[in-house]
């Protein structure tokens, strides 16, 4: 079977403004984001670009200015298109925090993926779902996810659980970022409870996060 050619390296008009607001509002099409994020993927864009025309540039100094325009260019047009509303850092990271709770991640590992997402640490807090069992339906979440506490699977006739194994299943809470305050009550939770408890609370968020729905339709990239 032949092996297709590789794609021919991009041009000097591949770099200019209107193929950059182009890449961008494609990235947008199919991803949400942050500012951050999509000055990554516009960075990146220009990287490529770089590495193709210093292989071939017999003028590095055109090309260092062409890269330092380029650059700017890619700041400005992301700016442009947050004030246009087209990006919302503070709607972006309300509904990854209400969907990581969900999805059983404590506050502390929210505020770490929110960050690596460019979204401060002020902006990161005023976006964790303001319901104050918010973390508690999360340790649930995640002890479901794991079958420890009040989900661990039971055995007929089996011995109460030991201490060694009970400090195993606080340590796994703790590792996931949960206080062990919270950790404590997850597992110290009766099984109907959780599971109705837990029922209850997701939903909560769910309907919250149907506000927001717009951003839940199109996933984050990986590479972001």
């Amino acid at each position: 079977m032949a092996i297709p050619a590789s794609p021919p390296p991009p041009s000097a008009s591949a770099l200019d403004d209107a193929a950059l607001h182009d890449a961008a509002l494609a990235h947008l099409a199919r991803y949400s984001t942050t500012q951050t994020g999509l000055l990554r993927v516009l960075d990146r864009r220009i990287d490529r670009w770089a590495r193709a025309r210093q292989a071939s540039e017999t003028d590095p100094d055109a090309t260092a200015a062409t890269i330092a325009r380029a650059r700017a260019a890619a700041r400005a047009l992301t700016a442009r298109l947050a004030s246009q509303g087209l990006i919302d850092d503070a709607a972006f990271a309300a509904s990854r925090a209400r969907s990581l709770t969900r999805a059983g991640r404590s506050r502390q590992a929210i505020a770490a993926h929110l960050a690596a997402r460019g979204i401060a640490r002020d902006a990161a807090g005023e976006a964790m779902p303001p319901h104050e069992d918010a973390e508690f339906a999360a340790a649930l979440a995640c002890a479901k996810r794991r079958r420890i506490g009040p989900f661990r699977r039971i055995v007929p006739d089996a011995a109460p659980l030991d201490l060694a194994a009970r400090t195993r299943e606080l340590a796994t809470l703790a590792r996931a970022g949960f206080p062990r305050s919270i950790a404590q009550r997850a597992l110290a939770c009766l099984p109907e409870e959780a599971e109705t408890l837990l029922i209850a609370l997701r939903q909560n968020l769910l309907d919250q996060n149907l506000l927001d729905q717009n951003l839940l339709d199109r996933p984050e990239p990986d590479s972001q």
